[in-house]
């Protein structure tokens, strides 16, 4: 019953070996997926890869990141025009395929400029809004920005490796928002993600990889994919003393729940 809400399967990391480690993820117990776009050409790739198998669902956005990526098509193909890039993204949220507005939000790790990456944060946050989608949201060393334009905004969704404190935890999930956990809660230095699994209910964490990034433990610094959940999931059992079936059922309801639509 692994729900995975955000991963990354059509990264270049996955070309030699990608139909080799879908096809093994429902033998692991993968019901769902949500793949996502970081700007045109893998939003587009993202809702290709959604009909190849009934259990994978696409996101569509830009990421912060991309405004800076020179590999990225938001400047390759336009030239750092993130508007313009929105334009051709915005047909892709008529497809009922595409289950939210993502990957998108704010990152100071990197040196993406602070007005630009808020001015594009808060088009993908009206552009949720219009199509009544969810929004996966990146908060890289973002906090303060971030948690203001949420109180602005209030957007149904999921706050994607979650990072904060358990108090913001808190008043995040009781303004409708999902808090997303994947391998970095193992980590031996993850107090904080710690502490704010403790003080949520199960009912406002959903599950995640971000693959083929952040393996939990034991698999640390290998490419990860959705199975690897189990190994989330157990950590999350471990902190609410629940099993860890319990831990997969409701986080799986609680995407479903979140994405709805045709087909989920």
């Amino acid at each position: 019953m692994i729900f995975d809400t955000h991963a990354h399967y059509t990264s270049r990391r996955f070309d030699s070996h990608r139909d080799n480690v879908l096809n093994a993820l429902p033998a692991q117990g993968v019901v769902g997926v949500v793949e996502c776009g970081i700007d045109l050409d893998t939003s587009r790739a993202a809702l290709a890869l959604s009909r190849t198998r009934p259990w994978i669902f696409a996101a569509a956005g830009i990421h912060p990141e991309s405004l800076i990526d020179e590999d990225a098509s938001t400047v390759r193909t336009f030239g750092g025009d993130w508007r313009a890039e929105m334009v051709q993204i915005e047909p892709l949220y008529e497809d009922p395929r595409v289950v939210a507005v993502g990957e998108c939000g704010l990152d100071h790790h990197w040196p993406v400029p602070t007005d630009a990456q808020l001015a594009l944060f808060e088009a993908e946050l009206q552009t949720a809004r219009t199509h009544e989608l969810p929004i996966l949201i990146h908060d890289r060393e973002a906090h303060a920005e971030t948690y203001a334009l949420l109180k602005k905004y209030r957007p149904k969704g999921i706050l994607h490796a979650f990072s904060g404190s358990a108090e913001d935890a808190l008043w995040i999930a009781r303004q409708g928002m999902f808090l997303g956990f994947g391998g970095a809660l193992t980590f031996k230095n993850a107090r904080r993600a710690v502490e704010a699994v403790r003080a949520l209910s199960l009912e406002n964490i959903v599950l995640e990889t971000d693959c083929p990034y952040m393996a939990p433990e034991p698999l640390r610094g290998r490419e990860c994919h959705s199975g690897m959940i189990q190994y989330t999931a157990a950590k999350v059992a471990e902190i609410k003393s629940v099993p860890v079936e319990e831990v997969l059922r409701v986080t799986e309801q609680n995407a479903r729940a979140l994405f709805g639509g045709q087909g989920i």
